[in-house]
């Protein structure tokens, strides 16, 4: 490739974002022009240097990577944006996807599954690792939870009752319970405990 393939690393971890330029630009196919730490900060980078691709992580402080990624596709709807990205979390996977990232790989990933990937983003394809596939497999196997399931699932992690779900929410114990059983069987779990569990595997409830 003659022309270089211009790159934003936009990523919060200073010592991350020297070893991925450091990696690329040894790469002629690829050229760094910028890095920033934080989603505004990135988003005045792009306006400036209109990069070929950019890398954004999904965890950085005020803004995250989906807002950011979210306002780059408003402001440039062929923005091509690689997520990079140690969470696996189905629930950031899927919402990347869903605002128009052109890929997702984590940042475990070898260096030239990396490469990769960008090549596949600048070529307008989009890119998922086997990882972050299989993943998303088990998401859209999975049924999703109502917005009152989830709402159950927040007081099932503090220990609440039926009885306490239902004062808090409004509803019947009855109600409650015919909840809680309902999240129980959509995430394959046998009692409260595994709930929450692979509530917290699914993305579904954070730390």
């Amino acid at each position: 490739m003659s022309t270089p393939i211009r790159l934003l690393l936009i990523d919060d971890h200073a010592v991350m974002r020297a070893g991925l330029a450091n990696m690329l630009n040894a790469n002629s196919t690829f050229k760094v022009v910028a890095g920033a730490d934080d989603a505004e900060t990135g988003l005045a980078l792009y306006r400036q240097h209109k990069p070929d691709v950019t890398l954004l992580d999904v965890s950085m402080p005020g803004k995250s990577g989906i807002d950011c990624l979210r306002l780059l596709r408003i402001e440039c709807s062929t923005a091509r944006v690689l997520i990079l990205s140690s969470s696996d979390a189905e629930e950031d996977i899927v919402q990347a996807l869903e605002a128009g990232a052109s890929g997702y790989v984590s940042k475990s990933a070898r260096p030239a599954e990396l490469t990769s990937a960008i090549l596949d983003a600048h070529a307008g394809k989009r890119v998922v690792s086997a990882a972050i596939a299989s993943r998303i497999a088990e998401h859209v196997s999975s049924p999703t939870l109502t917005t009152r399931e989830i709402e159950v699932l927040h007081l099932l992690r503090k220990g609440m009752t039926n009885p306490d779900i239902g004062r808090i929410l409004g509803i019947s114990p009855r109600t409650a319970k015919a909840h809680v059983a309902a999240i129980l069987d959509k995430l394959g779990a046998a009692d409260r405990t595994e709930a929450v569990a692979r509530a917290f595997e699914r993305g579904l409830l954070k730390v």
